[in-house]
């Protein structure tokens, strides 16, 4: 049984039915050990924002602390977390033992209800090969409270669903091998669903649903100043890049609220990574310089544009001065670097331009290298898990509260407004 799994798409009764067409549900199944939850991280990390992982462990140790007994409450509960997931235009990924006697009617009957492709795999991995991957796990603390006695109790030899429903990985697959055959064989690689609630598309796709800052829709968005005042980022511990350096070190300022979710984001990269902070503060005449520098720039390379474009063109890379975030305070430009403060590969130079890094500079660029998208993946997700918003042309640039950050979170205004240093 090592075919092609099952992607129909099914035929099912409103009320029973989960998800949508273009949504992907991916079942990973194996015994302890076997790469099930490396797999459904490196699903995610390949696929980009959008990927749902509902773990066994997760809900069954962690939530419920339960132990794995076949009317189990873990069994319902993720299925349900699973449906809701789907519903709501996630893909799916379900991972863990999952014994078949236990779990199989919860997964079938997910399989048989989902309106999209679904796809199941049973990573093959012999009781040898699981206790010698468990004995090289470098945390003796885990090693010592799981024994090999242990492993050997929970192994079950081709525990598979029934009806043929899965495809079989055997163990001499590398995890970069059965991550690639999943994409490929699910239509992950080139899914775009997206959960409504998010508005950046998915890597190859970083034109088909960009707004500019030059859009009138942007200018439209009113402000209500809340007020806030300007603070040094660096009297709260970030790194600071010397390359934007001013006179009167404007660059190093942000509003409040902006120094809070850059404090949360740092908190959410992983350890020996950290933030550099670039620039945040830009003055509206200083703004003003770099717009027209750069617009002038495009008018000798273009001089068949007419004005209106040269403007559009312009405020892809450079916000036009009237509702500049920079100018606001709501903006920052950062990027990652490691634990020595050398800058990780992000695939271009921080402010290069789409004429210079042939439009690598656009956050989900398709022409990067796995390391220089795994790295702008982690900045991503932790700066827009604090609640910032990207500029899509440019992976470095996040604001929040702004104009532009108001109009992709449809808010009805925005809180920061131009502001002068004091």
């Amino acid at each position: 049984m090592t075919g092609t799994p099952s992607r129909a798409h099914r035929r099912v009764s409103t009320a029973a039915a989960a998800g949508r067409p273009d949504t992907r549900l991916v079942v990973i199944r194996g015994n302890s050990v076997s790469g099930k939850s490396s797999v459904a991280q490196g699903l995610r990390d390949h696929h980009g924002r959008g990927i749902a992982i509902v773990s066994r462990d997760m809900i069954r140790r962690n939530v419920l602390r339960e132990h794995d007994t076949a009317r189990g409450a873990n069994i319902a509960l993720l299925g349900s977390i699973a449906r809701e997931a789907l519903n709501a235009g996630f893909h799916v990924v379900l991972e863990g033992i999952l014994y078949a006697d236990r779990y199989s009617h919860m997964i079938t009957s997910l399989v048989r209800d989902h309106r999209g492709i679904s796809s199941c795999y049973y990573l093959d991995v012999p009781l040898e090969t699981t206790l010698a991957r468990h004995a090289s796990k470098a945390d003796a603390a885990y090693a010592e409270q799981v024994t090999d006695s242990h492993l050997a109790s929970w192994y079950r030899k081709l525990d598979l669903l029934p009806d043929g429903l899965e495809t079989v990985l055997p163990a001499d697959n590398t995890l970069q091998d059965t991550i690639a055959r999943i994409l490929r064989e699910t239509d992950l690689a080139a899914a775009s669903s997206t959960p409504p609630s998010q508005c950046n598309p998915s890597r190859g796709d970083a034109m088909n649903s960009l707004v500019l800052m030059s859009d009138p829709q942007v200018a439209a968005i009113p402000v209500r100043e809340c007020g806030e005042p300007l603070v040094d980022v660096r009297d709260h511990g970030f790194r600071v890049d010397p390359r934007k350096q001013d006179r009167l070190s404007a660059f190093t300022h942000v509003r409040e609220g902006v120094l809070a979710r850059l404090e949360h984001a740092r908190s959410l990269l992983p350890a020996g990574t950290d933030l550099l902070f670039i620039e945040g503060y830009r003055p509206l005449t200083l703004q003003q310089r770099y717009f027209t520098a750069y617009r002038d720039e495009l008018a000798v390379s273009h001089p068949d544009w007419r004005a209106e474009q040269l403007h559009h063109a312009a405020s892809r890379y450079v916000s036009p001065p009237e509702i500049a975030p920079h100018s606001a305070g709501a903006a920052v430009d950062v990027t990652l670097v490691d634990q020595d403060g050398h800058e990780l590969d992000l695939g271009t130079r921080v402010n290069a331009s789409p004429e210079e890094s042939d439009g690598a500079c656009f956050t989900h660029a398709p022409n990067l290298s796995d390391r220089a998208y795994f790295h702008r993946t982690l900045l991503l997700n932790a700066m827009e898990d604090a609640g910032f918003t990207n500029y899509a042309t440019e992976f470095w640039h996040y604001s929040a509260s702004d104009r532009y950050d108001a109009f992709m979170r449809q808010e009805p205004h925005a809180l920061y407004g131009a502001i002068e240093l004091p």
